[in-house]
């Protein structure tokens, strides 16, 4: 995550970015579900991804520019070695699973193991249940979703990436929370650096997010990207 002056398309002034990974099991609809919420698109030949790709995507939270950087992976075990660099810098994470296969919820738990085993503590999840238009055919109970994101304190939300259902509110839920923790974080450093006349934090520098401060000598202390 970082801030300062950096400026988007048009030179619009960029507030904040923040890096938002895409994980979950191949053909749960991650594409699908970039593809609408970075571009309002949906494509029925979609192919599998073959190794990593962001979008991007700007909008106004609370009066500030945020720029949401959004990073897609293949789910096949073969691409896992992209791992640690797909994480590194992450601020949300959306773990995405398909509402008509028990498995790619079943191995949910596996997704977020690894996910806490790379990023920062503090990041923001969101559990989704991919394809919600297919309820007919559903193999995961909602409540089953719900209890498990109570229990693993994720948010979670049901989603159709074909018909464009809470796909925005997935994603701008995900993007407020981020920036709620990083402006709060901000609040208090400016408060502590009044307190000891330094005004060097209020001139748009680097925020940590909250957790990495003093970072651990076994974490990685990276948190920007552009």
């Amino acid at each position: 995550m970082s801030r300062g002056r950096n400026h988007g398309e048009l030179g619009q002034r960029i507030d904040y970015v923040f890096k938002v990974v895409l994980i979950g099991d191949s053909a749960v609809g991650k594409s699908q579900l970039l593809a609408r919420f970075a571009r309002n698109e949906f494509n029925l030949d979609s192919k599998a991804t073959i190794g990593v790709e962001f979008q991007t995507r700007t909008l106004n939270i609370d009066k500030r520019t945020v720029k949401a950087q959004i990073w897609d992976t293949a789910g096949q075990e073969r691409y896992r070695a992209v791992t640690s660099a797909y994480y590194r810098g992450a601020v949300g994470a959306m773990l995405v699973y398909d509402i008509t296969k028990r498995q790619s919820f079943g191995h949910v738990v596996r997704w977020l193991e690894e996910l806490r085993g790379h990023a920062d503590n503090n990041i923001v999840i969101m559990l989704i249940g991919n394809k919600s238009d297919l309820g007919t055919l559903r193999a995961v109970p909602t409540e089953d979703a719900k209890e498990f994101a109570e229990r693993e304190n994720l948010f979670f939300m049901e989603t159709s990436a074909l018909e464009a259902v809470n796909v925005e509110s997935a994603f701008t839920t995900v993007l407020t929370e981020i920036y709620r923790i990083v402006s709060k974080k901000n609040l208090v450093a400016n408060e502590e650096s009044d307190s000891s006349g330094s005004s060097s934090l209020l001139k748009g520098t680097k925020i940590i997010v909250p957790g990495q401060e003093p970072p651990p000598a076994s974490k990685a202390t990276c948190c920007m990207s552009s």
